[in-house]
């Protein structure tokens, strides 16, 4: 008999035993991963910039369990092909929110891809980062948006091209979805509203590739600018590459190129002027930081660093901060923290606190003949403006 059974009634021990297995249930619950989706465009549009998006997930749950995991938990990151689509994110989400049971979705994604994964996201009650750049004014009250909007990313290219190049006559191009027109209806106002003008606005379908005529009409309106707003990715690089062997001349403000495709472009690219709020040229100590990451983790296979990766990477630590904050994985309460927190990654101080969305600092730049991004102007902590003002 064990110095236990000597001193405590059996009825204890047994009741004591329950506690303890409980306590084991307890400790091994707590030590199952915590799983986050990435939904993203491996096929369809966004293939071209999906891979870069991949890698700084990878390394943004390398980094979180290196250090201890999320409350105690280590990320497994559970990657699914929505084919930049609707129908490809319906099936994706699905399978994410009722087969794998995520903890969270991060995801950078097409517009289109977007709209039709949120119904899903709200039967399952999953938190939801979106992290793309986007046409704005999209809200769910389980998504948070660490992307910039047309209220920040818009007028440096307009008034650059208006102080600058002296232009008054604009043309407008753009894929035929939510991203392109919701992003080209802000330009076409903001330019009117600054005096300017438009004379010509086309749109083809978001996997369009033969810009022909599009090409023809901008040649026919002479506009002094050209502002292009495509999928991105595909759409970005076909049509750049039929403008450039138009031999069109006119100042080139593409409002969906990020560095990495404009790099794959070449001589294409070159003098193409974009606004972004991530570009591999900040010299900060965060951005070396990931950089160096990216290297170490990839070596020659990694991806360059854009405006896609960048944003995705730290929402994975905006994430991280949340459910500490909250204390759980509980997505009520995570949510909620998701406004609360912030996190000071490549980009510099990033808080999802303006209506689910984030103020943002703004860099001008122009695409070098060695496909560098030069900053011409950056823009500190710049608003997005009213984005969902009745979401509770």
């Amino acid at each position: 008999m064990t110095f236990l059974q000597r001193s405590f009634p059996r009825s204890f021990l047994t009741r004591l035993s329950f506690v303890a297995l409980l306590a084991g249930a307890a400790g091994a619950q707590a030590a199952e991963p915590l799983r986050i989706g990435v939904p993203v465009g491996l096929s369809g549009a966004n293939s071209v910039v999906a891979p870069g998006v991949v890698q700084a997930s990878q390394l943004a749950a390398d980094e979180i369990n290196a250090a201890g995991g999320i409350l105690g938990r280590q990320v497994v990151l559970e990657i699914a092909d929505d084919a930049s689509g609707a129908v490809g994110a319906q099936k994706a989400y699905d399978t994410l929110v009722f087969q794998k049971k995520v903890d969270a979705i991060i995801a950078m994604e097409t517009s289109a891809a977007r709209n039709a994964a949120l119904p899903i996201v709200s039967r399952g009650k999953v938190p939801y980062i979106y992290t793309s750049f986007y046409e704005g004014r999209s809200c769910n009250r389980w998504m948070h948006v660490n992307g910039w909007v047309p209220e920040q990313q818009v007028a440096p290219v307009v008034d650059h091209f208006m102080k600058e190049r002296g232009a008054k006559t604009f043309f407008l191009v753009g894929s035929d979805y939510a991203f392109g027109r919701g992003m080209l209806k802000f330009t076409r106002e903001y330019i009117e509203k600054q005096g300017g003008r438009v004379v010509g606005e086309e749109y083809l379908p978001i996997d369009g590739s033969d810009w022909t005529p599009v090409v023809s009409k901008i040649r026919s309106a002479n506009p002094d600018a050209l502002i292009s707003s495509t999928a991105g990715g595909g759409p970005n690089v076909s049509l750049a590459k039929q403008v450039k062997a138009a031999g069109l001349t006119m100042p080139y403000g593409n409002l969906a190129i990020d560095e990495a495709t404009a790099k794959t472009m070449g001589e294409t690219a070159v003098g193409m002027y974009l606004s972004a709020s991530y570009l591999t040229s900040i010299d900060t100590p965060q951005n070396r930081k990931f950089l160096d990451g990216l290297k170490a983790k990839f070596g020659a296979d990694a991806k360059t660093a854009n405006e896609f990766s960048g944003p995705q990477y730290e929402a994975f630590f905006l994430y991280k901060a949340a459910v500490e904050k909250a204390g759980s994985t509980d997505s009520q309460k995570v949510v909620q923290a998701l406004s609360e927190v912030s996190f000071d990654g490549p980009r510099g101080p990033v808080k999802m606190d303006r209506q689910r969305h984030a103020a943002l600092t703004m860099r001008l730049g122009q695409v070098q003949p060695d496909g560098s991004i030069k900053i011409l102007q950056t823009f500190n902590q710049v608003d997005p403006g009213a984005q969902c003002p009745d979401l509770k």
